[in-house]
Order: structure tokens, then C-alpha cells, then sequence
């Protein structure tokens, strides 16, 4: 599972770019309990969702010019520059090439195979968010592709990842984690875009899933908050209770009440 014993090739930092930082500030607050903290004066507006103290996102306010409202999800790498090489050589490209973040790591936007935008955080003094897994913080990634065997051979010539088939209610379930360490480390998995027409009419992307003491719960705060419902609570046996949202700017995520969390 997601976990801060970060690898390289697994995820480790996640933030959202907004319209407006104070609604979903105040929208993200009133679902997760989020805090909105500054990154200072030299960051460019960037801040830190924290929940207890502890940071479990990144946020900043961007103009329509740099895209529509919507969560970013990085990936552990040891050499971000050999990693943008990488990823060309599979036939993906280098939407922004490495570069520092002040002491903080190096980063890089890049885009896979079939256009998919993903970041890379290679760790300086910031190893990556603080929390996972619990209640409030993200806790498993999907990417939606209309190939899934082309885009395990990018992953896998980009950051090592590996995948598996797991069973899954009517059929099976391609997962997907840090290179050489098994089914135990699987962090998220890759949905064919034809198999969920929820997805297919926003097309190919990542989508993190934030866990949830309730799922059904969390769609009518989200409601009451302003933003949108794109799939109700819906049960998955073994796997939990999930829901598709939007915050009130459009930025799409998923929410999920795990089934080990299940009394």
C-alpha cells in the first residue's frame, strides 16, 4: 500500500492548482479538515495542506493559462534528469524540465505515452507528504488509459514500475508497484478508460483517492461545500466504498472508505 517509506518510482508528493486557493482552502477544510499553511514569501504563493500538523498536500492558486483546476501527483526519482530521458525514450515528453526548488528537491512535469501529465520529485530537504493512508490523506492512484499494456511498458521504462493482475469483482485488476518489491508495495493500479465511462468522458488521467471514514458521508459535505458529485458512494466488495468528486473549482478526485478499515 501507499506509504512515507518512500521508493523511487512510488508516489510522494501531490498538490492542486486552483483558481481560487482561499475557496478550495475553505472547501478542502470543510471535508478533509485541511489547514492551509504558506510556503513564505520566496515560494510564489505555493502552501501546504495540513491535517494535525502534518502535511499531507501542496496547493497554489494558477491562471487559466496554465490549465484548468486540478490535482498533480509526483513520483520518487533518485535522478529526475535521467528519469526526463526516460521518459522521452518511451515515447513521452518533457512538459517542464528538471529543476530546484530552492533546497527543497528538483522537479519535472512530464507526460506519458498517451498524454497523461505526471510530476517528478527527486528529494532534497522535502522527502515527500507526511501522512498516508489515513482518514484525510491520499491513499491510492489510478490512471485511466485507453492502453493499458502500453502504458505499464512506459511506467516500467520510466520509473520501474511493475504490474500485476489481481482479482477483482467480474474480472481482473491491473495494479501496479515500486519495481522488485511485490504485490505488498501496490500503490494503485491501471483502469482501460473504455471500462468506466465515469472517466471516458473526461478522457486519460491520474486520479488520487483520499481515504474516508465515509464515503457517503463525504458526498453530501461535498455537496454542502459547493462542489460536485461525479460518481455516488459506491460498494466494492473487498475493496471498500468509493465516490468521485470535484471541489467548486473542477479539480477532480476520488474518496474511499477502505474495506481493512471496516469495523
Amino acid at each position: 500500500m501507499l506509504t512515507t517509506r518512500f521508493v523511487n518510482g512510488a508516489p510522494n508528493w501531490i498538490d492542486v492548482g486552483t483558481s481560487d486557493i482561499d475557496g478550495a482552502t475553505s472547501f478542502y477544510g470543510g471535508l478533509f479538515g485541511w489547514q492551509f499553511q504558506s510556503a513564505g514569501p520566496d515560494a510564489g504563493g505555493y502552501g501546504f495542506f495540513q491535517l494535525d500538523g502534518k502535511t499531507v498536500a501542496g496547493g497554489m492558486q494558477t491562471t487559466a493559462e496554465q490549465g484548468p483546476p486540478g490535482w498533480n501527483l509526483y513520483f520518487q526519482s533518485a535522478d529526475a534528469e535521467a528519469t526526463a530521458k526516460a521518459a522521452e525514450q518511451a515515447h513521452g515528453s518533457v512538459l517542464m524540465p528538471p529543476m530546484d526548488v530552492m533546497d527543497r528537491g528538483r522537479i519535472a512535469f512530464l507526460a506519458d505515452q498517451a498524454g497523461v501529465p505526471f510530476g517528478i520529485w527527486q528529494p532534497g530537504l522535502t522527502k515527500g507528504v507526511d501522512v498516508t493512508g489515513d482518514p484525510g490523506s491520499l491513499c491510492w492512484v489510478e490512471l485511466y488509459t485507453p492502453d493499458i499494456a502500453a502504458a505499464a511498458a512506459f511506467y516500467h521504462a520510466t520509473l520501474g514500475l511493475e504490474t500485476c493482475a489481481v482479482p477483482f469483482p467480474g474480472g481482473t485488476y491491473t495494479s501496479v508497484n515500486p519495481a522488485g518489491l511485490g504485490e505488498d508495495a501496490m500503490f494503485g493500479g491501471f483502469v482501460d478508460l473504455a471500462d468506466d465511462p465515469t472517466e471516458a468522458a473526461t478522457g486519460a488521467s491520474w486520479l488520487p483517492y483520499f481515504e474516508v471514514p465515509d464515503a457517503a458521508a463525504a458526498v453530501d459535505r461535498t455537496r454542502e461545500l459547493g462542489g460536485g458529485v461525479r460518481m455516488p458512494a459506491t460498494d466494492i466488495e473487498g475493496v471498500g466504498s468509493i465516490a468521485k468528486l470535484t471541489d467548486p473549482q473542477g479539480a477532480r478526485f476520488a474518496v474511499i472508505r477502505s474495506a481493512q478499515r471496516q469495523p
